[in-house]
């Protein structure tokens, strides 16, 4: 992305200093007149960015706005994964409509928050997350970083390449068409040589998430009970203290992970977005949050249908529990809704997180790491990106493996490492020689730092508590 300040210029944007904020070294230094090497990334970027102009120019705003959309959706649409839904699933069908369906949107609220810092760091520095927490925290930091991201990526694809067998076990289909459909994918979405082309394949299949809110309106829920669970947030659901501790944990774990920050970061510098389009990244984000935060509740409340009939049929979630429990509830197109949601959220995960495991690595090595380079050029991020989707793919076709528990547990491993990229992102929005007049103000340092003490207390606790609990199994 070395070229690219300049092209801010070109295009008329902001420089990189734009508000304030320090210029990055941009590369080897050059002869003077020699000019900027461009490369197939510096033209790729510099087409989208003139269209982009364009329509600010000719104050053509719906174009805009459609030219300037996507890192935001992505990031939390492709957070409504298959863990996720299935863990939304089980809590509605396990305690009907309760505290758990407004802190769905609670959770979603606190995520539109740590993605627009996010977007906002990208837009600013035209740089990944790894890569500055490497440049301003140093080597040792960064590698944890990069490693905390790639060991959680890895058993959350895991966990997606379930979800998607979850859902073709509906069709009678085995898991070997899971793992080839969601290598196939990776390898479809990169082959068109730019962020442009893989962002709107990648928007049009996360849309489909929408599937688990038609679920939802054909199981005819009870609204009242609906009305009654976000004006009163209640009922509190029973059971254990870890019980509910879980719940909180995988929760925030469903809509708040680290693959999101690394993701929307460096998905917002690989578009080329600027000071001057923060205002439509919040937009971005703000609208898939929103749609997220939906989608989700719609999810909880399918799962919801089964509760008034003890959850029968939700056994045996490794096979087609879930749509098979609500087609014999209520009907086979509610199921068949349901199963496709499920390939629809795991497979547009694998793609979203493949493709943060591919920046972090690429910016933690100094490669070439974006969607705009030919494969020849950026032989790591595209490596990566295949690589960690093979490996996830060939666990789920290991006989035995754990797969159901992996997949359950997924999102609270997320909360319990999430903290250590929340510290950093935080860090980095109040940078004031990175981010100048675009730094983070006090009210929103003030719920940030809530947020981050929110989520630590809440993985802190659950992992505390299950060690207690294991201490006295094994002394009992």
């Amino acid at each position: 992305m070395n070229f690219y300040a300049s092209l801010c210029g070109v295009n008329g944007d902001p420089q990189m200093s734009s508000g304030g904020a320090a210029t990055l070294p941009l590369g080897p230094s050059r002869t003077p007149g020699e000019g900027p090497a461009l490369s197939a990334e510096d033209v790729a970027r510099s087409r989208d960015r003139s269209r982009v102009a364009g329509a600010r120019h000719g104050k053509r705003r719906i174009y805009l706005l459609w030219l300037l959309i996507g890192p935001g959706i992505l990031a939390m649409l492709g957070e409504n994964d298959g863990p996720s839904m299935i863990s939304y699933a089980a809590t509605g069908a396990t305690y009907g409509y309760g505290f758990f369906l407004p802190f769905i949107v609670i959770t979603f609220v606190m995520a539109m928050v740590c993605q627009e810092m996010s977007m906002r760091v990208g837009a600013v520095t035209h740089r990944g997350y790894g890569e500055l927490v490497f440049q301003r925290y140093g080597r040792v930091w960064g590698w944890f970083a990069a490693g905390d991201l790639v060991f959680t990526n890895v058993v959350t694809l895991v966990a997606e390449f379930v979800a998607i067998r979850v859902g073709l076990a509906y069709f009678h289909l085995g898991a070997g068409v899971a793992a080839g459909l969601g290598v196939a994918l990776v390898v479809f979405t990169l082959g068109g040589g730019r962020y442009w082309r893989w962002e709107r394949v990648v928007l049009g299949l996360a849309l489909f998430n929408g599937l688990f809110l038609a679920a939802a309106l054909l199981v005819k829920p009870d609204w009242h009970g609906v009305d009654h669970a976000f004006t009163s947030f209640g009922p509190f659901p029973g059971g254990s203290f870890n019980t509910i501790l879980l719940l909180f944990a995988s929760t925030i774990g469903a809509t708040v992970t680290p693959w999101m920050v690394f993701f929307q970061q460096s998905a917002s510098a690989d578009k080329g977005l600027t000071p001057k389009d923060i205002a439509h990244g919040r937009i971005d984000t703000a609208v898939g949050g929103l749609l997220a935060a939906v989608f989700g509740c719609g999810a909880l409340i399918a799962g919801a249908a089964l509760a008034t009939h003890g959850g029968a049929g939700i056994q045996g979630l490794a096979g087609a529990g879930f749509p098979a429990a609500l087609r014999a509830h209520s009907g086979g197109l509610v199921g068949t809704l349901f199963a496709l949601g499920l390939i629809e959220a795991g497979a547009v995960a694998v793609l979203t997180i493949s493709a943060s495991t591919g920046y972090a690595v690429g910016e933690a090595i100094g490669r070439s790491s974006s969607f705009n380079s030919a494969p020849r050029h950026a032989v790591t991020f595209y490596g990566v990106n295949v690589l960690v989707a093979a490996v996830a793919a060939a666990v789920i076709l290991i006989p035995g493996a754990p797969l159901l528990s992996i997949a359950l547990n997924a999102n609270v491993l997320a909360t319990v490492l999430l903290p250590v990229t929340l510290i950093f992102m935080v860090m980095l929005a109040n940078d004031r020689q990175l981010m100048g007049a675009w730094a983070n103000g006090r009210l929103i340092n003030t719920i940030a730092v809530a947020i981050v003490l929110f989520i630590t207390v809440a993985g802190a606790a659950y992992g505390i508590d299950s060690f207690l609990q294991t201490v006295h199994l094994v002394g009992g």
